[in-house]
């Protein structure tokens, strides 16, 4: 019966893939990255060994907004991911991921078609929104009003639940990698060094640490060297707000879009910030100033949506409630 495979949920994203296993949590984090080689295109490595790899290859990342943007790469990813957890390669897993919520019915196809190729048994879709909420421990069994914002690598995506349903919902392209270029270009037209999206998002993460200035690694393109750089967190702050504010402003339009007894309930609740981009310093600050609402950050951001769809694994009778197609 082993054979079968286990029940599996996975939230794909496109900066990291998450991997939990029934009444075991989360087993695997790697990026959603393929490493192909820079001559041939043959792939040669997946995840954490393949950020491992050095010259001569080229990072490929097949997912985007929750979605296969190359549908090959990702097959092959995400079997690679799955045979990773299993303890045989033949086993074939039930399997529960999350639907974005401005997909269409070609993105359910795609995404339902991937995961069969992958090698899973069955497939279940629950909305991005519910697993987001229910990893981040909001209540959903009233019909009071929650707001849920998740700011991806690629994308922010906002969402108001009543209960089980999204009432309203936005999203702006502007992610965490958004927020890591606004950083690089300050530091190239501060002091004329080039920050690699690698020491970027670190500067990102580790501006959250609560130190006054932290120090980055930039490249002089003058001499060819490398230079280290005394950043403070105020100017990281400053430079971050052109997309923080596309991201305030779409959160401001969704709540326009929701009745007037739901507004009054966030006024009271307020909103939770998941995934990577929620780890941002002063971004919390920030919505609260142009929301007029409570706001906080989720206690496990960048696990939220992975621990929302285990839920849905642990607790089936949740998967009867969560109607997006697709069968456990």
């Amino acid at each position: 019966m082993r054979l079968l495979g286990r029940d599996l949920a996975m939230d794909l994203g496109a900066a990291s893939t998450r991997i939990y296993v029934k009444r075991r949590g989360i087993v695997l984090d790697e990026p959603s990255a393929v490493m192909c080689d820079g001559r041939t295109g043959k792939i040669i490595g997946f995840g954490s060994e393949a950020a491992a790899l050095g010259g001569g290859t080229r990072t490929c990342w097949p997912v985007r907004g929750g979605l296969p943007a190359d549908a090959e790469l990702a097959r092959r990813m995400i079997r690679h991911f799955l045979r990773k957890v299993h303890w045989h390669p033949y086993s074939r897993p039930r399997l529960v991921l999350a639907l974005p919520g401005e997909s269409t019915p070609i993105d359910r196809a795609a995404l339902h078609d991937v995961a069969y190729e992958a090698e899973a048994r069955t497939v279940r879709l629950v909305p991005h929104a519910l697993a987001a909420a229910l990893g981040a421990g909001l209540t959903l069994t009233d019909f009071a009003g929650n707001m849920v914002i998740d700011i991806g690598r690629d994308a922010a995506r906002i969402a108001v639940l009543s209960g089980e349903s999204v009432v309203a919902a936005g999203s702006v392209p502007y992610g965490g990698r958004a927020v890591s270029r606004a950083i690089a270009r300050h530091v190239e037209q501060e002091h004329g060094l080039l920050l690699n999206d690698a020491e970027a998002e670190s500067a990102k993460r580790r501006a959250s640490g609560g130190d006054r200035e932290i120090v980055v690694r930039a490249h002089d393109p003058d001499t060819g060297r490398v230079r280290e750089l005394l950043l403070p967190v105020q100017r990281i702050f400053e430079a971050t707000g052109p997309p923080v504010e596309s991201i305030a402003r779409a959160a401001v339009e969704t709540v326009e879009l929701c009745p007037p007894e739901l507004t009054a309930d966030l006024g009271e609740r307020g909103a939770v910030l998941v995934g990577g981009g929620a780890l941002l310093p002063g971004l919390g600050r920030r919505l609260r100033e142009t929301l007029c609402m409570p706001v906080r950050r989720a206690e496990r951001p960048l696990e939220c949506v992975a621990l929302g769809l285990g839920r849905c694994v642990d607790e089936l009778g949740l998967l009867g409630r969560f109607r997006t197609g697709g069968r456990l």
